[in-house]
């Protein structure tokens, strides 16, 4: 293990300035520039054995210009001076030929973000993991794995670091970036019994080394999860409150992110895009993104179009806040960007978010398994499937009956299915909410899913 400077962006303060002179120069009346700088390196084994090494690293470039309300967008992994012009002009010519935009522009001036870096954020670990360094840890992950009783083989552990940095400029003068990393270990258990076989896994990221779970704990939880479904059977058809596991019920949150998204909402394709202001939740739910959270996993001090970052009420009091805008979004819906942008190499800005959190409810996950009293806790999810039109859902699923207040015995092969808004105005959070994702929720009873067995 060794300490190595912090990420300097300054690598890629030449190509930014370059590519923006050059489109200028070529005709565009705007432009913006990304600059993104990447080094990764994982170790995979499998049996004991080194199974896979992949380490990487380089720099990328995107451009987007304008030319009156015609936009196009171009990326490339050259950084010399004659593919950096070549590249502005190609856009540039591209622009002149798209179809209008009229929601299309750089972020209003006065919206810009003040903060142009990550301090304060402490998104970078200067530590580095050498590639034995790795495998000795990849290697005790799939080692506690095995030691489980009933584990019989593991499908294969890693451990991995990623250094990156971003820099955006535009032609408007924002000048920004900010540099980040991320450590992580997984492992895949499968476990045996009379000839019955379960896969289960675990793992974990974070930005720090330090906040790291111990390859060991990962390694044994993945092994006690798969032991814990051997035996698995089906179930009757029913519809019973359903208790979503702190590991899948943050895929609840993000349907609902997808589903207030700017873009979606003004091209009416969203089965909410009428609730603005409505109560979706019970009124005590609370949803709330901070981008600027300290170690955060998708900390960021200003969003892919400079405007600046904030904590963001999405849901308050269970009640719809805003919807989730980039500029364009925003235009188009008449409103103000909400910090929301995502700015891809080779697209205009999308929308995203950063450190969602469903805030945490006063009763256990015992307690919600307890008031369910017979229902299905969900463990692992397959294939959801969402109509984003009318908010029906479904996906297949893996888990436990609960009978009596308790967790019973192993369940596979069936499937829950239901509307959003019932599921949403149904829900209690329980008290075990972690930021382990960019989007994180505690364990969640529901109601109003119908569950699809045998």
């Amino acid at each position: 293990m060794a300490l190595a400077d912090p990420l300097s962006l300054e690598p890629l303060d030449a190509p930014l300035t370059a590519l923006i002179d050059h489109a200028l120069a070529a005709g565009a009346d705007a432009a913006d520039a990304l600059g993104l700088y990447g080094r990764a390196a994982s170790i995979t084994v499998r049996g004991g054995e080194l199974e896979d090494i992949d380490n990487s690293e380089g720099f990328d470039i995107g451009l987007r210009v304008m030319v009156g309300q015609r936009q196009a967008c171009v990326s490339s992994s050259d950084l010399s001076s004659g593919a950096i012009q070549r590249l502005a002009e190609r856009a540039v010519a591209m622009a002149k030929l798209a179809p209008e935009d009229p929601y299309c522009g750089l972020a209003p001036q006065d919206r810009l973000s003040p903060r142009r870096s990550g301090d304060g954020l402490d998104l970078f670990d200067p530590t580095i993991l050498l590639p034995a360094e790795l495998k000795t840890r990849a290697l005790e992950a799939e080692a506690a794995a095995l030691a489980i009783p009933g584990v019989r083989q593991a499908e294969g552990a890693q451990a991995s670091f990623a250094w990156s940095a971003v820099r955006l400029r535009t032609s408007a003068g924002f000048d920004g970036g900010y540099a980040a990393s991320r450590h992580g270990v997984s492992v895949s258990a499968v476990a045996e019994r009379d000839g019955s076989m379960e896969r289960d896994y675990d793992h974990d990221g974070t930005r720090w080394l330090s906040d790291l779970r111990t390859p060991e704990d990962v390694g044994r939880e993945a092994g006690e999860r798969a032991v814990a479904r051997l035996g698995a059977t089906s179930m009757s058809s029913a519809a019973l409150p359903i208790i979503f596991d702190r590991r899948v019920s943050a895929s609840l949150v993000g349907a609902l992110i997808g589903a207030i998204s700017g873009n979606a909402v003004a091209r009416g394709v969203s089965f909410l895009k009428d609730d603005l202001g409505a109560t979706l939740f019970p009124s005590n739910i609370q949803i709330i993104e901070d981008p600027l959270r300290r170690r955060g996993l998708s900390s960021r001090p200003f969003d892919g179009e400079g405007i600046e970052t904030g904590e963001f009420e999405i849901i308050k009091n269970g009640g719809l806040s805003s919807w989730l805008m980039n500029t364009s979004a925003a235009r188009q819906l008449g409103l103000e960007s909400t910090g929301h942008g995502a700015r891809g190499l080779s697209s205009p800005p999308g929308i995203s978010t950063s450190n969602v959190a469903l805030m945490a409810g006063d009763e256990s996950p015992e307690a919600l398994i307890a008031k369910a009293g017979h229902g299905l806790f969900v463990r692992e999810m397959f294939g959801p499937s969402l109509n984003p039109t009318t908010g029906d859902y479904s996906v297949g699923v893996s888990g436990f009956l609960i009978e009596n207040g308790v967790r019973s015995h192993p369940v596979s092969e069936v499937t829950i299915a239901g509307n959003l808004r019932d599921v949403f105005a149904s829900l209690i959070p329980g008290s075990d909410l972690h930021y382990e994702h960019e989007t994180n929720a505690p364990t969640v009873l529901v109601e109003g899913l119908t569950i699809a067995g045998r």
